[in-house]
């Protein structure tokens, strides 16, 4: 992650059911379902005004790490997320061996 990221906070909003990094007034964000277990990530988007700068793989890192922190395991759903764990294969180990496209990180 970009240095500048680096100490802006994930909000877990729960009434958008989404993970949020605000960067000068705009939203980078990724909606999410839980169960008790885990956390699937549905779809990753950033503001039109945060295209380009590095928001969106920020707030991707800073929600593994509250993951992996919050002991649940993760559905990697939203393309973004999978293809940003491909290149950072290191996040397979909160993967929830179940999730159907596995074999495939």
């Amino acid at each position: 992650m970009k240095p500048e990221f680096e100490n802006i906070p994930i909000v877990k909003n729960e009434d958008k059911k989404r993970f949020e990094i605000e960067v000068n007034g705009h939203f980078a964000f990724i909606d999410y379902k839980e169960t008790s277990q885990r956390i699937a990530l549905i779809h990753t988007e950033a503001e039109p005004e945060l295209a380009g700068t590095g928001a969106a793989a920020a707030v991707v890192e800073k929600t593994l790490i509250y993951i992996e922190e919050s002991g649940k395991k993760l559905l990697p759903f939203c393309p973004y997320v999978f293809a940003y764990i491909k290149k950072n294969p290191d996040w397979k180990r909160i993967v929830d061996e179940k999730f159907e496209g596995y074999d495939k990180l």
